[in-house]
């Protein structure tokens, strides 16, 4: 796995304009992890069938932000296609509380946490890219703010 396991504490730190230390797990609680993401620099939607099905809707950061602190032997990998990205889902409960990969459209090596598995955030204001990836345009995103719709069609 990519993840190294990191038992030392971190309080929440928040600045006006940057990452907050944010926790997060699956349903069951066997996976938890702990990154550290600015929510105003944006959120990512997708179209793409995986996405649309599985609601996935991240918050992508650089593997150094992100700490997998419980779980890592309870993690199952799926990917798709191109095979470039991880879906990382607890093997328990088959929640998907983030996924990891290297692409070159998105700087190379990526964490993309799944932001409904935070635990106590507002996610109600925050800047939201959505990205045509059924159709596998990505140069140009709509970007709104949350609340997130839950799908989008191309138009």
């Amino acid at each position: 796995m990519l993840f190294m396991t990191n038992t030392t504490e971190t309080t929440n730190r928040e600045a006006k304009n940057g990452p907050k230390t944010y926790r997060g797990s699956c349903v069951c609680g066997a996976v938890r992890f702990e990154a550290d993401i600015d929510l105003q620099a944006g959120t990512s939607r997708c179209n793409c069938t995986l996405c649309t099905k599985a609601g996935i809707w991240g918050a992508t950061i650089a593997p150094a932000a992100f700490r997998l602190l419980a779980g890592e032997d309870n993690l199952a990998d799926f990917q798709r296609g191109a095979k470039i990205g991880h879906f990382a889902f607890c093997k328990t409960c088959g929640a998907h509380p983030f996924g990891h990969g290297d692409a070159p459209w998105m700087n190379g090596r990526y964490v993309s946490v799944e932001l409904a598995a935070l635990d106590d955030t507002d996610l109600s204001d925050v800047p939201v890219r959505y990205f045509d990836g059924r159709h596998d345009s990505w140069e140009n995103p709509v970007v709104e703010r949350a609340p997130a719709r839950m799908f989008w069609v191309r138009p």
